[in-house]
């Protein structure tokens, strides 16, 4: 499986934007899929995951009630809908994913992994 992120860009603080994570090379329907963000200077980590079939999705605290994961199976696409933002959300993020088709947040629970797109937020 290839991931491909698209989407990031340059918005205000309050904006939003739309992650997109497109499979190839095989479907991957039955992936739980994870977003992952790296801030400059900081670690990795963990922003939200959905199960295979779309029905479970969890998400850290800093991030619940403001962005949300969605999969479109047919387009065989996991998306990162992103509102208010903030300056402290700046990060490259990644999405990955998980064999075993639930969600988690650990790092090493995901198979595959995409190229990372900035998402940058202005104050």
């Amino acid at each position: 499986v290839q991931l491909q992120a698209s989407g990031g860009g340059l918005v205000q603080a309050g904006g939003s934007l739309r992650l997109s994570c497109a499979a190839s090379g095989r479907p991957f329907g039955s992936y739980a899929t994870g977003w992952f963000r790296q801030a400059p200077g900081k670690e990795r980590e963990f922003v939200g995951s959905i199960n295979w079939s779309g029905s479970t999705t969890y998400y850290v605290d800093h991030v619940k009630g403001r962005f949300t994961i969605s999969r479109d199976s047919a387009k065989n696409t996991v998306y990162l809908q992103m509102n208010s933002l903030k300056p402290e959300d700046t990060a490259v993020y990644y999405c990955a994913a998980a064999r075993s088709g639930v969600v988690t947040g650990g790092p090493r629970n995901y198979d595959y992994w995409g190229q990372g797109t900035l998402v940058t937020v202005s104050s």
